[in-house]
């Protein structure tokens, strides 16, 4: 086992504490005799509780060690599945190289760990290969990693040799792409010693533009601003604004359940990282996805700055932005910064014209999104409308019309007025009952 992971070209870069390094030096130690008994059991079975963990986290199940080595080739970002990402399999000399590595993962899928049991007494391998999770894989957050590890890793259980394993991972790399990328959707980012990095959401809300009732003509253009996106079609930026609660963010999510067959990806970033929107548009701009990144409740109060690095990156730096990037922004105010009466203290009077270098900046943030989606309250009436559209989808809500429409009258005045929002809390709370 060790000897096969030492022959690993192209995915070499597994890391020493990786399960399966430490597997390889577990098994080159029994194999030489340099550890036996009790502290080599004692080894193993700390890479099994790893490699349970991480089932545990990602929903894999069956044969974990199957699944395990069918992850890693699918998340493993090197110069072969960036390349197939992009391009798919072509003729060149890498392909060489990535069926030599892909000949060491069939050798490792058909690995027999019995005499390494047998000689310690112990059957933790025969149980991983043969496993049955407790939690239902509905019920995990990753449950589309788990299906698609899954269904990858059945494939290359009954792939004859390395040839078929590349024709399986070249056709993944090219449909789904490498890396954490490819199985998942929904991204965070968090900088640790100046290094950026990119976080899964594994719970990402499963809403979709159709259960959102009302708003029909802003969601037609924010779909339609979407789909010549992922079209490879010139479009805009986007700034939902308007009152609370009213679908603004639950708009934007909905995008990424809707368009991430089609390679949409969204990354959530808060105002605090925007000095690192740089950095992250560095490292998604040559990937073969169509990234938006989320900003929600955008807002500046009068003394942040933060809005300057925003400003550039949108549309004021010498390097223009990707077209594989697009920023869609939500704010309760149409324009995003706080301005004050000592704004109009350089103001200049000239020909009845009223400028103010510092009102121009600021008001300049809202006009860099090409795309302005006004989402209002509803009222009285369309407030009902949404109720009782809400109220549908829960059989076991038996109320008459005017009940309903009464106790939901009664429930906006005192949980914060005519909204979305409002409606769908007060029919959860009569769905609860």
């Amino acid at each position: 086992m060790d000897n096969e992971i030492s022959k690993l070209i192209l995915y070499s870069d597994i890391g020493v504490d990786s399960i399966i390094s430490r597997l390889g030096s577990i098994y080159h130690d029994w194999k030489t005799g340099h550890d036996s008994g009790i502290s080599l059991t004692n080894r193993i079975y700390k890479q099994i509780k790893r490699l349970l963990d991480l089932s545990t986290e990602f929903g894999f199940d069956n044969n974990l060690w199957h699944n395990y080595l069918t992850f890693i080739l699918m998340t493993n970002e090197n110069s072969f599945s960036l390349t197939c990402e992009r391009a798919g399999a072509g003729n060149g000399s890498v392909n060489s190289l990535a069926k030599n590595d892909f000949r060491v993962f069939k050798s490792l899928f058909d690995f027999d760990f019995s005499p390494m049991e047998k000689d310690l007494g112990i059957d933790c391998f025969t149980t991983i290969t043969d496993y049955t999770a407790i939690a239902k894989r509905e019920n995990v957050y990753n449950q589309t990693v788990s299906r698609k590890v899954q269904e990858l890793s059945r494939l290359i259980e009954q792939a004859e040799d390395e040839n078929s394993i590349f024709d399986i991972m070249t056709g993944y790399y090219k449909n789904f792409g490498a890396g954490m990328f490819g199985i998942n959707r929904a991204f965070r980012i968090k900088n640790e010693n100046g290094i950026v990095k990119f976080l899964a959401i594994n719970n990402a809300d499963k809403i979709r533009l159709d259960d959102l009732v009302g708003y029909e003509s802003q969601k037609k253009l924010l779909r339609e601003n979407t789909e010549a996106f992922v079209n490879g079609k010139p479009a805009n930026n986007a700034l939902l604004y308007g009152d609370s609660g009213t679908g603004k963010s639950s708009s934007v999510k909905a995008l990424i359940n809707e368009y991430y067959s089609r390679g949409l990806r969204m990354i959530e970033i808060y105002k605090y990282q925007f000095r690192d929107l740089s950095e992250v548009i560095s490292r998604i701009k040559n990937r073969n996805y169509r990234f938006i990144i989320y900003i929600d409740d955008l807002s500046f109060e009068a003394d942040e700055v933060e809005y300057k690095f925003l400003k550039a990156v949108i549309e004021g730096g010498v390097e223009t932005r990707p077209d594989n990037i697009l920023i869609y922004a939500t704010s309760n105010r149409r324009h995003l910064i706080k301005e004050t009466w000592n704004d109009r203290n350089d103001m200049e009077y000239s020909n009845e014209i009223h400028r103010s270098d510092t009102i121009e900046e600021k008001l300049s943030l809202s006009s860099r999104f090409g795309v302005l989606i006004d989402y209002t309250s509803p009222n009285r009436k369309q407030f009902h409308d949404i109720v009782e559209t809400i109220a549908q989808r829960h059989p076991q809500i038996k109320m008459t019309h005017e009940e309903l429409l009464a106790e939901a009258n009664r429930w906006e005045q005192r949980h914060g007025g005519l909204s979305g929002r409002t409606a769908q809390q007060f029919i959860n709370y009569l769905a609860g009952k």
